[in-house]
């Protein structure tokens, strides 16, 4: 569902923003992946920062807005949606230059879309393993109980996802994220990265001659699970060059860019792994 309904939403005030609002926060792989689209397509938008590191996302105000508890959300004219995939699908439809969901090829971008958002917990579970270490991102147990506690509804009914949530997190919260874990998550990106791979061959986007959303989605996950160890440069060489080639992009790089004492805490876990063996390669046998 890309649009909230009116019972769906607690936090009135948004219901009378005008134009483009997006909640995002700076390290959010799904608002990354948002803020290049509307970047790609020139739309003007107010920006509305939500710090998931601080756990602001579990407020009341916030989950007034998305029970989720999720970012991104894009407000556009008092209308609430959710879900980055949805929200880039809707806004391909009300600002349709330049077209990044190809109407030829509309089934199969929605098909690869709902791939990519399929393997959106696997992302986060290597994120969690060799990007971010544990202390940084857990969830305090006070925010995931004030988020269980919150009746919020999606559609106008109890929202499934609000349990495999509270569920990824509390695992999380008592054994991090394992080898076998970690393993699973990465052979399933080997998988699909090799089909992309193939897509590569003799043209330069996912889908063809034209940048397309599933460039934007790939480039996202490719940047992350560099970030976490995978070597795209040996095992996918095509992906690596088209991948770089992306980075060069204004409209992409300005995008990605990891805060320094982030990317310091990250080296720092990445050297801690190397010495015990229990970097990503070695772990998952890449």
């Amino acid at each position: 569902m890309a649009r909230l309904l009116d019972e769906d939403i607690k936090t009135r005030e948004v219901l009378d923003w005008q134009g483009i609002h997006l909640l995002h926060f700076v390290g959010s792989a799904c608002s990354q992946k948002t803020r290049i689209f509307l970047n790609l397509k020139g739309i003007d938008w107010v920006s509305h920062p939500v710090n998931l590191g601080a756990q602001r996302n579990y407020t009341p105000w916030f989950l007034g807005i998305n029970p989720r508890g999720l970012v991104p959300v894009l407000v556009h004219d008092g209308a609430v949606h959710i879900e980055s995939n949805d929200i880039l699908t809707y806004l391909d439809q009300a600002f349709p230059a330049p077209k990044l969901i190809s109407s030829v090829a509309r089934e199969e971008t929605l098909g690869l879309l709902r791939e990519e958002d399929d393997l959106h917990l696997d992302l986060r579970a290597l994120s969690m393993r060799f990007v971010i270490p544990k202390f940084l991102a857990g969830k305090k147990p006070s925010s995931l109980e004030a988020y269980e506690r919150t009746l919020g509804t999606v559609g106008g009914v109890p929202d499934p996802r609000k349990a495999i949530e509270l569920g990824f997190w509390r695992d999380y919260a008592r054994q991090g994220i394992s080898d076998e874990h970690a393993t699973s998550a990465a052979r399933k990106f080997q998988q699909v990265y090799g089909a992309l791979e193939a897509r590569l061959g003799g043209q330069p986007y996912l889908m063809g001659e034209s940048l397309s959303v599933i460039d934007i989605a790939w480039f996202i996950y490719t940047h992350r699970l560099s970030a976490a160890g995978y070597p795209f440069e040996r095992l996918h060489p095509a992906i690596h060059r088209w991948y770089l080639a992306l980075l060069e992009r204004e409209e992409f790089s300005k995008e990605v860019q990891v805060p320094p004492p982030l990317g310091l805490i990250t080296r720092g876990l990445h050297a801690v792994q190397a010495v015990r063996g229990s970097t990503l390669v070695r772990v998952a046998g890449l």
